[in-house]
């Protein structure tokens, strides 16, 4: 058979084909239509169609050289020739040569295997070929929405706090198959998705190998029915990621070297200096160890005081070129784009002049971007911090400032011992302990100063809803939120809480 060149867009089934009913085509004999890809539609009426055919084609005659009469073995040869040139299917155009199908080349199709589709008379050529052009831009446009969803979706995975675990399920899931992470040595290190025939394990670890060992990055290989596919990860690292399939989509190449990408960077660790440094704190922190004590491989000494910032641009969805810029201004490598908002985690100030100067205010405003700023804290508050940088940045687009510092003064609520604080403030907050969206809307709408406008802004919701919102906290809480005593109380509650 000859080598077949298909076209870069993606094929169509020639079942969709049949479904036009503008077209009314009728197929005769062959597999079903569903199983027949067709690449393009070609119109011959040469006797010998084989050296003008490229393979995978929809191949259509109106059967100007066959005889009405013809020989079994005429029509076997001339479809033995559409065969052996790839063709995907014939199409044969009854009138004005002939009337019907010639029983002789339905027989030789059905003996050949090669699909046989009725054109009526009213249908054209022309017709049918463009509406294989329209299917195939179709399936395109489909193709590019997948591969488009997918990077998507591994994107976000690979910000989730297990991200290598996390993109090869979602590339697993993408795929319908298995994806394995595999070590510098050939161990499997993680794996995802539904468990393959027991011979395709091994082949694919063997893939993986042999992707490690050469110089080729990638490796493609068939088992059991079943399409396998390894990728090296970085440069030398030795890190390789297999996949398993039972069919090859368009777009899955595409879908698996994206995240091969984001794998490569989850795994191309810097082994030296500061870059060593970072990815033994992540590892650690994945493997349960406490901020604090990963803290010393950040800063040298573990004393060192943070800042938590929260970033949005002005304009636009920051990426994660934009993100990297930001984090270079403020001094900080350590820098997560997530959604709509940029997390930074920053090293404060060292200390000026005494001991209880440790550089609260914070990084400066940055041009173009909102910026919410957390008190500096140390490692085993860093979550906390997160929560405040994320209520700062909230007041900031509320009140449309550059940027807004939580702050780190301490006041009469400080005067209160913990426990009791606490104790205090879940006891009257219990009414709405368990509605978080009521409790957020009450806090942001305090700390602006009853703002009905300022909240809805701050919460992305309708003026509407927060009055909704603080009407209900009212009911619950029994209270007049107009009094100044009640807010200065509820203040104090939610800030402990």
């Amino acid at each position: 058979m000859k080598e077949q060149v298909t076209p870069p867009t993606p094929p169509v089934s020639l079942a969709a084909l049949l479904s036009r009913e503008d077209l009314a085509l009728r197929q005769i004999t062959g597999p079903p239509a569903a199983e027949v890809a067709v690449h393009w539609a070609h119109t011959s009426e040469m006797a010998d169609p084989y050296p003008y055919l490229l393979g995978g084609e929809l191949l259509l005659t109106a059967g100007v050289h066959i005889p009405a009469a013809g020989t079994e073995s005429e029509y076997g040869a001339y479809v033995a020739r559409i065969v052996e040139a790839g063709g995907a299917a014939l199409g044969f155009g009854v009138t004005p040569v002939h009337d019907t199908v010639p029983p002789g080349l339905v027989a030789a199709c059905e003996a050949s295997g090669l699909p046989l589709v009725e054109v009526p008379p009213r249908t054209t050529f022309s017709g049918v070929a463009r509406a294989v052009w329209q299917l195939m831009a179709q399936a395109r446009l489909a193709e590019l929405r997948r591969v488009s969803e997918a990077q998507q979706a591994l994107a976000a995975a690979a910000s989730r706090p297990d991200p290598v675990p996390s993109v090869l399920r979602r590339l697993a899931a993408r795929l319908d198959g298995r994806a394995v992470l595999y070590g510098p040595e050939g161990v499997e290190i993680a794996a995802a998705g539904r468990e393959p025939v027991p011979e395709v394990r091994p082949a694919l670890a063997e893939l993986a190998r042999f992707v490690a060992s050469r110089t080729s990055t990638t490796a493609a290989d068939t088992v059991a029915d079943t399409r396998l596919a390894a990728y090296a990860l970085g440069t030398g690292g030795g890190f390789v990621l297999g996949v398993a399939a039972p069919q090859r989509e368009p777009g899955d190449h595409t879908i698996a070297s994206v995240a091969a990408v984001l794998l490569s960077l989850l795994t191309g660790e810097h082994q030296s200096g500061t870059g060593a440094a970072r990815s033994s704190a992540l590892v650690r922190l994945l493997l349960g160890a406490r901020p604090e004590e990963v803290a010393p491989l950040l800063d040298g000494d573990g004393e060192a005081r943070w800042h938590v910032v929260h970033a949005r641009p002005d304009t636009g969805t920051p990426d994660p070129v934009a993100a990297s810029a930001l984090g270079a201004a403020l001094g900080s490598p350590l820098v997560d784009p997530a959604g709509n908002v940029v997390r930074v985690l920053v090293r404060a100030d060292p200390p000026r002049g005494g001991a209880g100067d440790r550089g609260t205010g914070g990084p400066a405003a940055q041009r173009g971007w909102t910026l919410g700023v957390s008190a500096a804290v140390g490692p085993g508050e860093w979550a906390a911090a997160d929560a405040q940088a994320a209520r700062a940045l909230a007041r900031a687009r509320a009140t449309r400032v550059p940027v807004v510092r939580h702050g780190g003064r301490p006041g009469l609520a400080d005067l209160v011992p913990d426990a009791e604080a606490e104790a205090h403030a879940r006891a009257l907050l219990a009414p709405v302990a368990d509605l978080p969206a009521l409790t957020e809307t009450l806090r942001v709408w305090i700390s602006l100063h009853g703002s009905w406008d300022r909240t809805a802004v701050a919460l992305s919701v309708h003026r509407n809803t927060v009055r909704q919102r603080i009407a209900r906290c009212a009911d619950l809480l029994d209270a007049d939120l107009d009094d100044a005593d009640v807010r200065m109380e509820l203040w104090f509650a939610l800030r402990r809480l």
